[in-house]
């Protein structure tokens, strides 16, 4: 993967294929402290310990279309080649939560990339999941909450063109805001 967006859109699919129906993304860029920071977490079905060690072997997968699970075993080593790490927590039944944890000016750390496009199509594909943004860069701020967005819509869903276009709107003046 190119970017690190794409490896949060193939976690967060990878949570809604858990069953999630609330993750919340959180990105912190300390730019003083020289790091960054992704959170994903979900209220998924969870894993046990066994399975927790074994998602991070790219030779293991739950998949039956493909014999092989790159996801986080492929952040993790973006994480490694960053001066960073990976850290997977989960328990049956209450949900998973990745921290993939970087040194911000290292040469070897991937771009970001498209955030904006990213929560776009996670909002698009899945209206139904409430989804929680979060990005904090520097003492500035910006986040998206989807069960706010629906509470004020009512039976509108998320992804009718004008609300979506509105949305997208706002997801790329808050990001842009940030100088993301």
């Amino acid at each position: 993967m190119q970017d690190l967006s794409l490896h949060i859109l193939d976690i967060v699919e990878n949570s809604l294929a858990a069953g999630a129906r609330r993750v919340e993304i959180r990105i912190e860029e300390d730019l003083k402290a020289d790091r960054m920071t992704i959170e994903i977490v979900d209220d998924g079905c969870g894993m046990d310990e066994d399975m927790v060690k074994r998602a991070l072997d790219p030779f293991f997968t739950t998949k039956t279309i493909r014999r092989v699970g790159l996801g986080l075993p492929l952040l993790a080593e973006a994480c490694r080649m960053s001066n960073g790490q990976l850290c997977l927590e989960s328990c049956p039944g209450k949900g998973t939560k990745v921290r993939a944890i970087f040194q911000h000016s290292h040469i070897d750390r991937k771009p970001l990339g498209n955030m904006g496009d990213t929560l776009v199509t996670l909002i698009v594909g899945h209206p139904e999941v409430d989804l929680y943004y979060e990005h904090r860069k520097d003492g500035a701020h910006f986040s998206l909450d989807t069960r706010e967005i629906k509470a004020e819509l009512g039976d509108v869903p998320l992804n009718e063109p004008q609300i979506l276009s509105a949305l997208r709107a706002g997801i790329f003046s808050g990001l842009q805001e940030l100088g993301i």
